[in-house]
């Protein structure tokens, strides 16, 4: 049984656990107002919160309701449209009517659902950051003006926002209803009452499903619920989201170890992580948006073996291990070794990634990602691109360069790198190192550009490093550009 709050009401269910928490919400619980749009997490008219007990704290996420496999809503508290109700409208409410942000209404609920995970999040709400909320949800009417418009409105409202206890400041004012303050306690006894629909499994059949691959696994779920979804829809699932075994980030012998079932949001956001590895946050705003980053996991990136994959493409850079468990053993391989085709992986059936590793010292390594997508945000990657360096003086002592979308995997440039290590900074050493790239790379073309374009691209992200990283050795005129 998959068991959880939904606005105020708790409710169990036996249907498959892969099916979708929107399909539930809408058709099962009569919810109407969590609309059914693109099914991709494209548009943001599912759009709810999810709520996750932390110690005795609920930390509430946007999540498109389209993408979360019902099994990953199990312990959670669920919250639609509907369940902000308090009889007058919210300030959120207010702003949007105020400003005209309402047309057609279709994507509205989406978009207050956002504005309401920005209200009720542990941080100081900004303009930008109102804004930044709304970024997966999309409107064919306003014109977005209107839009961006309520949200500064809304974040003037939350000026004084008291970021220890958000949603009890927001009960306060009237802004979200009373029953709120009861969904720690109510989740904690869910917890400790009903275990997840895998455990469950493990007691009916004596093994935990994982051993023999009894059951397809899924974390965050949101690229196999578009590949997948008429058949997850009939499925049990294995869910990995909240497995505490594979949470967390933390240092170990002085690598930084990422659980394979970290949000992308979640790796942004870890002090650990930014004090690793600072450039995080930036490299993570290039990825999808907030909605499906509170629900895409750092694993689930590399398994999905995109040869565009963000998140692979940066941790190839990094020189990343992944932590792989089976049946009779775990093993760590190199991430550059895990990729054997275009969606093949060095994974046995049995087999998961456990974690990722790698080390970094900021004070003496560069880095830099770069991306080149049709949309600067919530776009996938014609060409992306990640480097680290580490320096001796004016000399490349270690080069670690990857590559996506110019070859059936993500790349990572063996020789390329190989090239750089041991040669100064200049024109003339990038000039010699794209020949070697061009050589190791073997794009095709497709909707996102011809195979030249792409090439271009590589070209010019390669020029790019360097030109962040060594601003006064390499100009924007290298090449004739």
């Amino acid at each position: 049984m998959v068991t959880f709050i939904l606005n105020n009401e708790q409710v169990s269910t036996a249907k498959p656990t892969g099916s979708s928490l929107l399909d539930f919400i809408r058709y099962d619980m009569g919810l109407t107002g969590t609309k059914t749009g693109c099914r991709e997490g494209d548009c943001g008219a599912c759009t709810v919160l999810a709520g996750t007990l932390t110690g005795n704290t609920v930390i509430y996420r946007s999540a498109v309701s389209c993408l979360m496999p019902l099994g990953n809503a199990h312990g959670k508290h669920i919250v639609t449209i509907e369940g902000i109700n308090t009889g007058h409208l919210s300030h959120i409410q207010q702003a949007m009517a105020d400003q005209g942000a309402i047309q057609c209404g279709f994507c509205t609920p989406g978009v207050v659902m956002s504005l309401v995970a920005e209200s009720t999040s542990y941080r100081k709400t900004t303009r930008d950051s109102a804004i930044a909320s709304t970024g997966g949800n999309i409107c064919r009417c306003t014109g977005y003006k209107s839009i961006e418009r309520a949200a500064e409105a809304i974040s003037a409202f939350l000026g004084d926002k008291e970021i220890t206890d958000p949603v009890r400041w927001l009960i306060e004012r009237k802004q979200l209803p009373e029953y709120f303050l009861a969904i720690p306690e109510r989740l904690a006894i869910i917890q400790a009452t009903e275990p997840p629909p895998e455990q469950a499994e493990h007691t009916k059949h004596g093994k935990h499903p994982e051993e023999h691959g009894m059951r397809l696994r899924i974390a965050g779920g949101t690229d196999l619920m578009v590949q997948k979804a008429d058949a997850l829809a009939e499925s049990g699932i294995v869910t990995l989201s909240e497995r505490k075994d594979l949470k967390g980030i933390k240092t170990e012998a002085g690598r930084c170890v990422i659980g394979a079932s970290v949000t992308i949001s979640e790796a942004g956001e870890s002090e650990t992580l930014n004090h690793y590895f600072p450039e995080i946050s930036s490299c993570i705003r290039l990825i999808a948006s907030e909605h499906v980053r509170n629900m895409a996991t750092v694993a689930g990136n590399i398994v999905n073996a995109s040869p565009i994959g963000d998140i692979s493409i940066i941790l190839l850079a990094l020189n990343a291990d992944v932590t792989i468990e089976g049946d009779l053993k775990t093993r760590i391989l190199p991430l550059r070794d895990l990729f054997l085709g275009y969606k093949k992986l060095d994974l046995s059936p049995e087999e998961f990634i456990r974690s990722v590793s790698f080390e970094y010292n900021p004070a003496s390594a560069l880095f830099s990602f770069e991306k080149v997508s049709r949309r600067t945000h919530l776009d996938i990657a014609s060409v992306n691109s990640a480097i680290q360096l580490r320096m001796a003086g004016d000399t490349i002592a270690e080069c670690h360069l990857s590559a996506g979308g110019v070859g059936p995997v993500p790349l990572y440039m063996r020789q390329t790198s190989a090239f750089l290590t041991g040669r100064p900074v200049s024109a003339e050493s990038l000039m010699l190192a794209n020949e070697i790239m061009q050589e190791e790379a073997s794009p095709i073309s497709d909707a996102r550009g011809s195979e030249g374009y792409k090439r271009l691209l590589l070209r010019q992200l390669l020029i790019a490093h360097f030109m962040k990283l060594f601003p006064d050795k390499i100009k924007p005129d290298i090449g004739q550009l």
